[in-house]
C-alpha cells in the first residue's frame, strides 16, 4: 500500500510538470511522439477499459507516427475529481468520469442525478445515442478546461447493503455511500438513511470496516471491486441511470487538424459502441459470480415504492435548477414514446 501511495505521488508529480510545461519532456522518450494519457477507475477487466483499448487501437492505427495512447486504470492517477482537474490542467489528456463529478463544472448535468429520470434503459439508450441532441451538453464545459466527447453505458444503479433492504424503510439508520452529487445526497435522505459521499476507491474498505453499511452502484460493482465480499444484499430499486463520459483536455482537442479530430471522435464512438457490447455480457456474468462465488442475495423489491419517496426530490431539482428543465422535459417525451409502445 506504501509503495502504490509512492508511485501514485511520483506519477503525480511528473503529470503535473508535464501539463505545466507541454509535452516536450515525453516526445524526447518517445522519439517525437505525443503520449496520450488516459485515466478511469475501473479494472482491466471492464467494459469501459475494453472500449478504450478500442479507442487506442485505432488512434494507434491511423495516428501511430504521431500518437501513442497509455490507459491508466483502477483510480491509478487519483479519484475521479483529481483526474479530472489534471485533464483540465492538461497534465493528461482524457479522463473517464460519472456525471456527477461534472456536476461541479457544468449544472447540466445534474440531470443524471435525478432518481427515476428514465422509465427505462430503452429511453435512456435512444436520449444517450442522440448525438446531435447530445452535442450542445458535451460543449457546455470548455471554458472550464475540458470537453465530453462520448459516453459509456454504467447500467442501473441500485441499493447492496451488509443489510437487506426490501422496502424503503429498510434504509432508515443505514450509512450509504453516493456519489459526490447533492441531488444523491438529497435521494438516500429522503429514503431515510445518511449519505456519505466518498470517492469509489475506499468504499471496500469503508464498508468492510463498518465505517459505512453499503452504496450504491450497479452489479459490476460487487465483482470488479470485490464490494460483494463484504456487501451480501443487492436490492433491485433501480433508483438512477447514470452515464460515464470521456472527457478530453480542451486545448489539446482544439489543437487536432480536422483530420485528427475527426478520428478521435470516430474512436471515442467506436469505444462506446464496444462498451455497450461488452456491457451486457459484464452485468450477467457478474450475477452469476457474486451469487455463487461470494455468497450476494439478489433482492427484487416493489419499485414503485421507492419512487413514491423521492417525488419531492425531483420537484425540488427542478426548481432549483433551471438549467435541467430543457433536457428533462425532452426525456419526459422519449420516456412517454416508449411507455406507449409498451402499452
Amino acid at each position: 500500500m506504501r509503495f502504490m501511495r509512492r508511485l501514485f505521488t511520483s506519477l503525480l508529480v511528473v503529470l503535473t510538470a508535464v501539463g505545466l510545461s507541454g509535452c516536450s519532456a515525453f516526445d524526447s522518450i518517445t522519439g517525437g511522439k505525443r503520449i496520450i494519457r488516459i485515466a478511469h477507475a475501473q479494472s482491466e477487466e471492464h467494459p469501459e477499459h475494453i472500449g478504450m483499448l478500442e479507442f487506442k487501437k485505432i488512434i494507434e492505427e491511423k495516428l501511430g507516427d504521431k500518437y501513442e495512447v497509455e490507459i491508466f486504470p483502477n483510480e491509478l492517477l487519483g479519484s475521479a475529481q483529481k483526474a479530472i482537474e489534471l485533464t483540465q490542467t492538461g497534465a493528461i489528456d482524457f479522463v473517464i468520469a460519472g456525471t456527477a463529478n461534472v456536476e461541479t463544472f457544468a449544472k447540466a448535468y445534474e440531470i443524471f442525478s435525478m432518481p427515476y429520470l428514465f422509465t427505462s434503459q430503452e429511453a435512456y439508450h435512444e436520449v444517450m445515442n442522440d448525438v446531435d441532441y447530445m452535442k450542445k451538453l458535451y460543449n457546455s464545459t470548455d471554458e472550464s478546461g475540458f470537453r465530453v466527447l462520448t459516453w459509456f453505458d454504467a447500467g442501473i444503479r441500485s441499493f447492496y447493503s451488509t443489510k437487506p433492504i426490501r422496502t424503503p424503510e429498510d434504509l432508515k439508520g443505514q450509512k450509504i455511500r453516493v456519489q459526490q452529487s447533492p441531488a444523491s445526497v438529497n435521494m438516500v435522505k429522503a429514503f431515510g438513511a445518511a449519505a456519505s459521499p466518498m470517492s469509489f476507491g475506499e468504499v471496500y474498505t469503508a464498508i468492510q470496516q463498518g465505517v459505512i453499511n453499503g452504496a450504491e452502484n450497479n452489479e459490476l460493482a460487487l465483482t470488479n471491486n470485490k464490494h460483494g465480499e463484504v456487501a451480501k444484499y443487492y436490492s433491485y430499486n433501480q433508483h438512477q441511470m447514470v452515464p460515464d463520459v470521456l472527457l478530453g483536455n480542451t486545448k489539446f482537442l482544439d489543437s487536432l487538424s480536422d483530420e485528427e479530430y475527426d478520428i478521435f471522435m470516430e474512436a471515442a464512438q467506436k469505444a462506446t459502441e464496444v462498451e455497450m457490447e461488452e456491457w451486457g455480457k459484464a452485468v450477467e456474468e457478474a450475477k452469476d459470480y457474486a451469487k455463487n462465488e461470494q455468497g450476494v442475495e439478489f433482492i427484487e423489491v416493489d419499485v414503485q415504492a421507492f419512487k413514491d419517496k423521492v417525488v419531492g426530490v425531483q420537484k425540488e431539482m427542478l426548481e432549483d435548477n433551471p438549467d435541467i428543465t430543457d433536457m428533462y422535459e425532452h426525456i419526459q417525451e422519449v420516456n412517454k414514446k416508449y411507455e406507449e409502445k409498451e402499452q
